[in-house]
């Protein structure tokens, strides 16, 4: 008879762990970390489920030998039960190991070894004792000499304690400090640390609480919309509202307002955004009405950033949490509200696993929790705005910018018109001669302008014109694109780089030439456009190194920058008061995607775009140029129109079945050759078609991207309007094939089809 406890451990696909707790160790709590054997490693889990440690009840050992628990790292629970709950609903639905949907929950390091003592930051801290207090009040300090009794003086009134780093910056030395404490007048403690992220100054300085407004009472519009969100709130019971407000409608006032009226009830309030470089803003505009009670959570902060705001969350020193999609998991209590602000971004999808999407995953918490969720967008997804038509959720209207400033006027410039009357000279530039002209006037009025191209590098690709081979990625079937800042053609699925060739690797020809222009070319013709003009970019080149991102945007909001030049992450919540031109590079670039989502993402990357023009005094302008003016994305999103758009897509999407209509699962079979990977899906197909189910199952066929990473992919797809039944008899097929199990990736609900 012994104590069994089951553990999750972070291996993919692996399921929850039987373990013995060894006579002499106390039962570790559900949600406390351990060590235990794996193989021939050690690792470290969760514990998932234990007997009640008052229990008097031995638990028998099941028919097979259990390995002993190594170590219990957590008196109390690590992670709260609410956030295990959660977690193994993630494993559950997007089918993967309970491990590494726990270790997604986790802040960085906690399941490592280097997560042994909590990654706590520790500051040495030296306080008056009782003979410092009475040497002082006695006079007797004045036998000290003058830097000792100065250390003295500056120590009283802190009970606690001061830093020997700020004992230090005020002259106390060292050596005072040690020969005070040899005369017992100090003594030296330990104290906990939190990283403050908020120190830099990257992400704002902090203000006092009480000022609530982004600055502006709220319209009609915006009180009628929180007073419809706040009677939903205040029923304390599960709710899902679309905040359907156009660019510049002032979602983000509502938000707050919102925030503050549950946090006055008592409850707490968790917000997401797509993108790192949109949490300054959001952050700072929370702090100014909620002061240090607002925590972040982001990929951007150091671990121990991330280790000590995590903490704080967990130990109810917050009211508001803002993050990215992982900030879901964030170990908040009492939650009344989450906010999933531009709920369409497919930033809120993992692409590895676990392979969840934050939109849903937030559904469920606030289901779990009694919690109203706003989903806030211009442009919904189509499976928020069906759910939305259909009544299932709360529809909230914002069709005005604020203070009624009118929308861009958007141009739309046909580059194949274009090229035929510049005799083929504009095929060789990205700026064509409309947005070229535009752009000279904007800065010449002293105004600014964003150009999106959402493709970074220099050019998409390298030819020799000797041959006709491009460069590829010798791991993935992809074109190596040059960036030519750094001199390197690099893949942007497996990062593998190569110094820019200067011939040919298959036939040693000389003749090399670019196709395609991404953001870095952009950039170079800009600048040499507008000379005068600053130029800078952003995309994940440029905002690679910590705080680069944030920089950018802060100097473009003070005027220090004229153009900016960028992918989706210029394109979307920002708010630029200056900017009156928005350019767009090739706004056909995402239908090109074999992905039946290119309309839908085309459509909300141009609005989100051209909705940045024109948010302050002066009126904006849009000049989108496109090889395929007459696309309805394209039509649609230049008429700032969603519904005409939405119904269109969705005559679509219910003649050949797609989602919302029914529900998908992409299963990618991985191995060494074509014919493996071909082989293994076939027979993964046959198996999930012998269950007779009421789902299609579509292939196999080879993927878009048919190698990636060294290894080939075939895909097979399931549809079917009940997700239940396809999880079953996946999981099923899986379970009773490990072999072939190790091989497939599940995406549940995939936003990309690659």
């Amino acid at each position: 008879m012994a104590v069994v406890v089951t553990v999750a451990v972070p291996v993919p696909a692996l399921q929850a762990l039987s373990y013995r707790v060894p006579d002499g160790m106390a039962v570790p709590p559900v949600g406390g970390r351990v060590r235990v054997p794996l193989g021939r490693r050690v690792v470290t889990g969760c514990v998932l489920d234990a007997p009640d440690a008052d229990s008097d009840s031995d638990t028998p050992l099941p028919p097979v030998e259990l390995k002993d628990l190594l170590e219990s790292l957590d008196p109390e629970p690590y992670l709260p039960r609410e956030v295990i709950d959660l977690a193994l609903w993630v494993a559950e639905y997007y089918a993967c190991g309970p491990g590494e949907s726990l270790a997604a929950a986790m802040p960085p390091a906690a399941l490592t070894a280097s997560g042994r003592d909590g990654g706590f930051r520790k500051e040495r801290v030296v306080r008056l004792t009782s003979a410092g207090h009475d040497a002082l009040l006695a006079g007797t300090a004045g036998r000290l000499g003058p830097r000792q009794r100065a250390a003295l003086q500056r120590l009283t009134g802190f009970p606690d304690g001061l830093g020997t780093a700020r004992l230090k910056d005020d002259g106390v030395s060292a050596s005072t400090v040690a020969r005070l404490r040899e005369r017992g007048l100090v003594a030296l403690d330990a104290r906990r640390v939190d990283r403050d992220p908020f120190a830099s100054g990257e992400l704002g300085s902090l203000e006092p609480p009480g000022g609530l407004g982004v600055g502006h009472e709220p319209t009609g519009e915006q009180q009628a919309a929180l007073a419809a969100l706040g009677a939903l709130a205040r029923e304390r019971v599960f709710r899902v509202a679309l905040l359907h407000g156009v660019t510049g409608s002032g979602k983000t006032e509502v938000y707050l307002r919102l925030a503050r009226e549950v946090v006055t009830a008592g409850r707490r309030v968790l917000v997401l955004v797509p993108e790192i470089a949109l949490t300054p803003a959001v952050t700072q505009t929370f702090r100014k009405a909620f002061g240090d009670r607002v925590a972040i959570q982001h990929s951007a902060l150091s671990a121990g950033e991330r280790h000590d705001q995590w903490h704080r969350i967990r130990r109810g020193e917050v009211d508001v949490v803002v993050g990215t999609r992982s900030a879901v998991f964030a170990p908040l209590d009492g939650v009344g509200l989450l906010v999933v602000d531009e709920e369409h971004d497919t930033s809120y999808k993992q692409e590895e696993s676990p392979r969840y999407h934050a939109r849903s995953v937030a559904i469920v918490r606030a289901q779990r929790a009694g919690a109203l969720v706003v989903l806030g967008s211009a442009t919904p997804s189509l499976e928020t705005f069906h759910h939305a038509r259909r009544g299932r959720y709360r529809h909230v209207a914002l069709t005005e910018r604020v203070h009624r400033r009118p929308l861009p006027a958007v141009q739309v410039v046909d580059m194949r018109s274009e090229m035929a009357s510049e005799a083929g000279e504009a095929g060789e530039a990205a700026i064509g001669r409309s947005l070229a002209g535009a752009l000279e006037e904007t800065l010449a009025r002293g105004e600014q302008a964003l150009i999106l191209l959402n493709r970074r590098g220099f050019a998409a690709a390298v030819l020799c014109r000797q041959c006709g081979r491009t460069f590829e990625c010798p791991n993935c079937s992809v074109s190596l694109t040059l960036h030519r800042r750094a001199g390197r053609v690099r893949c942007h699925y497996c990062n593998y780089s190569v110094a820019r060739p200067s011939t040919c690797a298959h036939c040693a020809g000389p003749y090399l030439e670019t196709v395609g222009f991404g953001t870095e070319r952009v950039e170079a013709e800009v600048a040499e456009l507008v000379p005068d003009a600053t130029v800078a970019r952003l995309d994940r080149d440029a905002a690679r190194r910590r705080g680069a991102g944030q920089s950018l945007l802060a100097r473009f909001r003070a005027g220090e920058i004229d153009v900016l030049v960028g992918t989706q992450m210029i394109a979307k919540g920002h708010d630029f008061p200056n900017v009156t031109l928005v350019g767009v590079v090739s706004a056909d670039v995402g239908l090109q995607v074999a992905d039946f989502r290119a309309a839908e993402h085309t459509f909300q990357l141009l609005t989100q775009v051209a909705g940045r023009a024109g948010r302050g005094e002066r009126p904006g302008t849009a000049i989108v140029q496109s090889f395929h003016p007459e696309h309805y994305s394209v039509v649609h999103a230049c008429s700032q129109e969603y519904v005409p758009f939405f119904d269109e897509e969705m005559r679509y999407r219910t003649a050949l079945r797609y989602p919302p209509v029914v529900s998908m699962v992409n299963a990618i079979v991985r191995g060494r050759s074509p014919e493996g990977a071909m082989r293994d899906a076939a027979r993964m197909a046959a198996m999930l078609r012998a269950a007779r189910s009421t789902f299609e199952v579509l292939g196999p066929a080879v993927a878009p991207i048919s190698r990636l990473r060294g290894q080939h992919r075939a895909q097979i797809f399931l549809k079917g309007v009940n997700r239940r039944t396809m999880h079953t008899v996946l999981r099923s097929t899986l379970d009773s094939n490990p072999d072939l199990g190790r091989r497939v990736t599940i995406d549940v609900d995939p936003i990309s089809l690659l």
